[in-house]
């Protein structure tokens, strides 16, 4: 039996879940490394990113790719404004208690579940795809969407890593996420930090669902799984390191593509799993992450 085949396809599939993963997680690692909030209305910016693809896509008729370039650019604004607004409306007014923010995140995530289910209805809907693309291998053909999906996933990672180490507002977000009290002494508006960051985070968990609903179909209830993943991605690369949630997110997103093609997607989810007991054991603080000073 040749496994060449079955080997790339695992691989190409893998690199596709990698990069939604990352795109996902990326953006709760960041409130948590910046804000020490753990957001668990995370999977509902991404629903919210889908079902504004699924919007643009009835509001602008024509070729797909129109309606997809707008939502891709007016689904994770609309969405960052409003977790800039669950910030300044709800986190601020609690002063980013630990505790409170795990119970407000929690209320937040069933309003925004149940608003959609009221606006958007039960039933899942499809998304067409920007373009039609196929890439002719030996043995198969593979959509050149997907390819897409990688390319604007390297291409966000990329461009936040940049302005993490080479800008101006990633210099303040890492001071910011260093000592909050420190920074706010030298003059930083530390508010206006978290509320910035709160939204990056949710724009990207917008963008995640943008770019995965035309392999899929947008439902008001879809944001579950890419929240447990991304705290999967989370805890496994170290919590508020950047650099260890891509690199989780690579290692959970490959697997999963080779347990899923060669296995069951059952398997895929118990590797996960494992592997989050695993990390908890031998290194609490993740892969990548460092331990807490005392």
């Amino acid at each position: 039996m040749n496994l060449a085949p079955y080997l790339l396809l695992a691989t190409l599939e893998g690199l596709v879940q990698a990069s939604v993963f990352a795109l996902t997680a990326l953006g709760l690692s960041l409130v948590f490394g910046v804000m020490r909030v753990v957001n668990v209305a995370h999977g509902e910016f991404f629903t919210l990113g889908a079902v504004g693809a699924w919007l643009c896509a009835m509001l602008l008729p024509g070729h797909p790719a129109i309606s997809f370039a707008a939502a891709l650019v007016a689904a994770p604004l609309a969405v960052g404004a409003l977790a800039w607004a669950a910030d300044r409306l709800i986190l601020k007014r609690i002063d980013y208690d630990p505790e409170a923010t795990i119970v407000s995140t929690i209320g937040l995530m069933y309003v925004i579940q149940q608003v959609v289910l009221m606006t958007f209805g039960p039933d899942a809907r499809a998304v067409d795809a920007p373009f039609w693309y196929t890439i002719r291998f030996p043995w198969f053909g593979w959509s050149g969407y997907k390819v897409f999906i990688i390319v604007v996933a390297v291409a966000l990672v990329g461009g936040l890593w940049l302005a993490m180490r080479h800008t101006r507002f990633g210099l303040i977000m890492r001071a910011t996420q260093y000592d909050r009290e420190t920074a706010q002494n030298f003059g930083i508006p530390v508010d206006r930090v978290y509320a910035a960051v709160f939204a990056l985070g949710a724009m990207f968990a917008a963008v995640a669902g943008v770019l995965v609903v035309p392999n899929a179909q947008a439902h008001y209830l879809m944001g579950h799984d890419p929240l447990l993943m991304s705290f999967v991605v989370v805890i496994v690369g170290g919590l508020g390191s950047l650099p260890g949630t891509v690199a989780a997110a690579v290692l959970i997103g490959m697997a999963d593509g080779w347990l899923s093609v060669f296995f069951s997607p059952t398997l895929a989810k118990i590797f996960s799993t494992l592997l989050v007991a695993l990390v908890l054991v031998f290194r609490p603080a993740g892969l990548f992450g460092k331990a807490v000073r005392a």
